[in-house]
C-alpha cells in the first residue's frame, strides 16, 4: 500500500509539568524533549506505522531545525519530500499537565507544500490513501488523483478553493477551528466524520443520516493527548483504502486515536496494522 500526507511540520519542545504556571510563577519541568511534529508529522508517522512507510509532502525552513526535521522524520519510516522556504522553521512549545491535557504555543508561520514546488506530485496518482492537513488548492487537486483522499476541516478555506470531491472530511464537535456544517464545501464530501473527544463522535454520508460511533478502549495509561486527532484522521484514510466499509474504517481510526493517548509526543503509542 502507498500512503501520503500533505501537511505542515512544527519543531516542538515538549515540556511535562504538574500543572500550567500561573501568571508570574516559575515551575519546574518534570520531563522535556524535542522532536519534529505538527499535523503533517503526526499523520505521516501514523500512516508509516500502518502502511510500512509514508511520503510527506511539505515545506521546511532553511535553518538548523528545518534540516533536523528532515533527518529525524526519516527515522520514523517517513519519506520527506519538502521544498525549502527562506524563513525559519515553524516551532511550538507544548506543555502537558499531569491530567495529560496539553497546551500549545506556536511560533512562526505555517509553511506547506505548493503545487509549484518541484516535488514528485505525479506519484499521487499511484497512491492509495492521502491525508491533507496543509497545502495549497492546486496541490490538493493533484492529491485528488489518489484512490482515497481525506482532509481536515481545519483547512476549509483552501478546500473551498480546491473544489474537489473528498472521500472524507474529518472535523470536530468540540474544536471551533474544525467545525463543519452542511453547505460549507461544494462539492460536498462523500463522508463527514466529526469527533467528540471521549464520547466517540458522529458521521454521515450522502444520505444525510447521522450515526454515532463509540470511543475505543484506551489500551494503557493516558500519557498525553498530543496528536490524537491527526492519528485518528490518518488511520481513517488508511482504513477507507483497505477495510470493507466506512463503519470498519471509523472503528479502526478510533483505536488509533485511543492508542495515541498512551505515548508521549508525536510518534510514541501509534497504532500498527494487525
Amino acid at each position: 500500500m502507498k500512503a501520503a500526507v500533505l501537511g505542515h511540520i512544527e519543531w516542538v519542545d515538549f515540556v511535562r509539568v504538574e500543572r500550567l504556571p500561573l501568571a508570574g510563577e516559575i515551575i519546574r519541568a518534570l520531563d522535556a524533549w524535542e522532536e519534529p511534529a505538527g499535523g503533517g508529522g503526526v499523520a505521516a508517522g501514523q500512516l508509516a506505522r500502518l502502511a510500512g512507510g509514508a511520503t510527506l509532502y511539505t515545506a521546511l525552513g532553511d535553518d538548523e531545525r528545518g534540516r533536523r526535521a528532515r533527518q529525524d522524520l526519516a527515522q520514523h519510516g517517513i519519506r520527506v519530500e519538502a521544498a525549502t522556504r527562506a524563513e525559519p522553521q515553524r516551532r511550538a512549545v507544548t506543555f502537558t499537565e499531569a491530567s495529560a491535557e496539553r497546551a500549545i504555543t506556536v511560533i512562526g508561520n505555517r509553511i506547506a507544500a505548493m503545487a509549484s514546488d518541484p516535488l514528485p506530485w505525479g506519484e499521487l496518482a499511484e497512491t492509495d490513501a492521502v491525508y491533507v492537513c496543509a497545502a495549497d488548492a492546486a496541490a490538493i487537486r493533484l492529491a485528488r488523483r489518489a484512490r482515497v483522499l481525506v482532509a481536515t476541516a481545519r483547512i476549509l478555506p483552501v478546500l473551498r478553493e480546491a473544489r474537489v470531491v473528498l472521500d472524507c472530511l474529518v472535523g470536530s464537535l468540540n474544536d471551533p477551528s474544525e467545525r463543519y456544517e452542511n453547505g460549507d464545501l461544494e462539492p460536498p464530501p462523500k463522508l463527514v466524520v466529526q469527533t467528540d473527544g471521549g464520547k466517540g463522535g458522529s458521521y454521515y454520508g450522502s444520505d444525510g443520516r447521522v450515526r454515532r460511533f463509540a470511543p475505543a478502549p484506551i489500551p494503557g495509561p493516558v500519557v498525553d493527548t498530543y496528536g490524537a486527532g491527526d492519528s485518528f484522521a490518518a488511520a481513517l484514510a488508511w482504513g477507507l483504502a483497505v477495510l470493507a466499509s466506512p463503519d470498519e474504517a471509523i472503528a479502526f481510526a478510533a483505536k488509533a486515536g485511543a492508542a495515541a493517548l498512551t505515548g508521549r509526543g508525536a510518534f510514541a503509542g501509534r497504532l500498527r496494522a494487525a
